[in-house]
């Protein structure tokens, strides 16, 4: 059983109360609920008794690793993100902010892109703030402000590979699965002619890895010829679409794209749309990381489900742990991710 069940007088599992229940079951604020924790004489008793009561009766148990945390702390963490407008962050920011909240830790969210926009430097802005670590969600162009943070500060990666330091975990999905299980996917379905529309740094790395892995073992495992093209799209819509274009507007066109994330995979929907190619009559898609766009049933994307929550929700623990043991070796937690069939894939006419 998780740390964070318990078992109800019914045998029910149910979640265990963290100090934000005690604090609206009393009718206090959090940090209130802190000071009776840490036994602080600056509490009325009216106030401690309502407390102690409260916890009482929701059964609620502190957290060892909250109670160990220094006093001296801030009681915040900076959690940095490339760009807010990709929904891709939606579940993992959700895992964060739930590990982070069983044991009373603020974090405070910056988007790298828009600080950029105005001439702000993200991390030296989070170290002013005197954080108490920083977890870096998805790939950042401030490597080199990181690896600077990492000296005075517990940093953790979530859902990217860089900057790999000997003192920074990482929490982040297997890619190179991922990919194969998409790839896999597509060829036996029967397309023998795949695009790879690719994304940054390792993690698109690592993807493209995967997708020709995948086709070149399916090639000797079938004695099939396929064709395989890749073209580079980053991360964005736009990217997506201008990539695809490419691709259709080629001699010999894809009957399927396996694309870096979601929105790369919309913008390659906009791309089919525009040339009155149904999808996936004329063309199957697949995107990755499997957001709530994917889902909405009027797209009904194919996608990756790279367990977002859980990725987060290990970052922020591997962050917490770190604060105890600044020093300690890295360790690196990889999500076994999963395909979601839905309906932009097909055989190929």
């Amino acid at each position: 059983m998780a740390d964070s069940e318990l078992t109800d007088s019914a045998g029910e599992v149910r979640r265990a109360a963290t100090i934000r229940d005690v604090a609206v079951h009393a009718g206090v604020s959090k940090s209130l609920v802190s000071r009776v924790l840490r036994d602080e004489p600056n509490v009325s008793d009216e106030r401690r008794a309502r407390v102690r009561e409260a916890m009482a009766e929701l059964g609620y148990r502190p957290n060892s690793i909250a109670r160990g945390l220094s006093q001296s702390r801030s009681g915040t963490v900076g959690v940095i993100i490339n760009d807010l407008r990709n929904p891709w962050y939606v579940s993992l920011l959700e895992g964060l902010a739930t590990s982070f909240d069983a044991v009373d830790i603020a974090p405070l969210l910056v988007d790298a892109r828009l600080d950029h926009r105005v001439g702000r430097d993200t991390v030296e802005t989070l170290l002013s703030r005197q954080v108490d670590g920083i977890v870096v969600v998805g790939t950042t162009d401030a490597r080199v402000a990181v690896e600077r943070a990492a000296e005075s500060v517990p940093v953790v990666l979530a859902g990217t590979l860089e900057p790999d330091l000997p003192t920074v975990d990482i929490s982040v999905d297997d890619d190179l699965a991922g990919s194969r299980l998409a790839t896999t996917h597509l060829l036996e379905l029967g397309h023998r002619r795949l695009a790879h529309l690719q994304g940054p740094a390792k993690v698109g790395t690592l993807r493209r890895t995967g997708f020709e892995d995948a086709i070149a073992e399916f090639g000797t495992a079938q004695g099939a010829s396929v064709d395989q093209v890749v073209e580079f799209a980053g991360m964005t819509e736009e990217g997506g679409h201008s990539a695809t274009a490419r691709l259709l507007d080629s001699p010999t066109p894809p009957t399927a794209i396996f694309a870096f994330n979601d929105m790369t995979a919309l913008g390659a929907l906009s791309a089919a749309d525009e040339r009155g190619l149904s999808v996936p009559g004329d063309l199957s898609l697949i995107g990755y990381d499997d957001t709530q766009l994917a889902r909405l049933r009027h797209i009904s994307l194919t996608s990756v489900d790279n367990g977002n929550f859980t990725v987060g929700a290990q970052a922020a623990k591997f962050l917490i742990q770190r604060m105890e043991r600044p020093s300690a070796p890295q360790r690196i937690y990889r999500h076994a991710p999963g395909l979601m069939v839905r309906r932009t894939t097909a055989a190929p006419r």
